[in-house]
């Protein structure tokens, strides 16, 4: 196992702000948020304490806001959006038809925030769907989750796992090319990472689903929507259109016999707790064998 503490996936920033605004412009959410929103959703009713406030973690882009008030209509939403063109995005969705009256106020309830503006320690449950593998520096997004939870709450997130696209990282190898994603971490991993940024019981489960396309155009148009390439590790220029043709060449040799193309995604589900901190031991008293001995009861003489 490797130490994801000491290791956190090498995505690009620059790379992360311009997939940041491309989703800030794209017309919809992508599908697969959207399912794994839904999947994510199938397991709340576990949940024996349903939470009174929840904070959506990029809220637009994780696509769970229908998901979760299906679950729990009456928990109060907030929303954590990265850059301002989503806090942007995330405010226009909420806004209601001016005649829509009751619905105005129900989204008027439902505050827009950027990471450093989340009110600490009050949220029942933090939700993240499928942005966790894009972080920098996962250790750091972690402890901004812990500090925005209030004690007892729990976060529920979800992430790519390691087999995410391997057939299109068997191309890439076999050409001789730099991985196309960054490393995506293990679901142990994740765990041991919970449990270091002061999580407690975490539960950890994974599922794999393999989605297949028309075409490698369309296979590429949708995994661009999807993030595109974060790797620091990357080609460090624009790629020429022979390349392209190359890896249009290389995909559509992998169809099957119906011309679909097929790509594994793995899919890694997270819940944990945060604990209530642990009482400090208080500081050791000195006493001095002089003070000891008169503190004594005398002997009668």
């Amino acid at each position: 196992m490797t130490d994801a503490t000491a290791r956190p996936p090498a995505t690009d920033g620059a790379a992360l702000s311009r997939m940041l605004d491309r989703m800030a412009r794209a017309e919809a959410v992508p599908w697969l948020h959207q399912e794994v929103a839904r999947r994510m959703a199938e397991r709340l009713p576990l949940i024996l304490r349903p939470p009174d406030q929840w904070l959506d973690w990029w809220g637009w882009p994780g696509a769970g806001a229908a998901a979760v008030k299906a679950i729990w209509p009456q928990a109060r939403r907030s929303v954590v959006e990265p850059t301002p063109a989503l806090v942007a995005r995330s405010q226009a969705a909420l806004q209601a038809p001016w005649w829509a009256w009751g619905q105005r106020r129900q989204h008027a309830a439902q505050p827009v925030f950027l990471p450093t503006e989340v009110p600490q320690g009050q949220a029942q449950m933090l939700w993240s769907n499928l942005n966790l593998h894009t972080a920098p520096d996962p250790a750091a997004l972690l402890a901004q989750w812990h500090r925005a939870l209030a004690v007892e709450g729990f976060v529920m997130f979800s992430s790519f796992g390691p087999d995410t696209l391997r057939e299109l990282r068997a191309i890439y190898t076999e050409s001789g090319w730099p991985a196309p994603h960054p490393p995506y971490t293990d679901m142990h991993d994740l765990g041991d990472l919970l449990v270091h940024g002061g999580f407690a019981d975490p539960v950890m489960d994974q599922e794999t689903i393999r989605l297949t396309w028309s075409s490698p155009e369309a296979l590429l148009a949708e995994l661009r929507s999807l993030g595109g390439h974060l790797g620091t590790h990357r080609f460090p220029g624009l790629r020429t259109p022979r390349w392209r043709a190359r890896l249009v060449q290389a995909l559509a040799q992998r169809a099957d016999a119906q011309g679909r193309i097929a790509m594994t995604v793995e899919l890694v589900y997270g819940h944990a707790y945060k604990p209530a901190p642990r009482p400090t031991r208080a500081a050791l008293a000195t006493i001095s064998l002089d003070a000891l001995r008169a503190s004594l009861p005398k002997r009668p003489t």
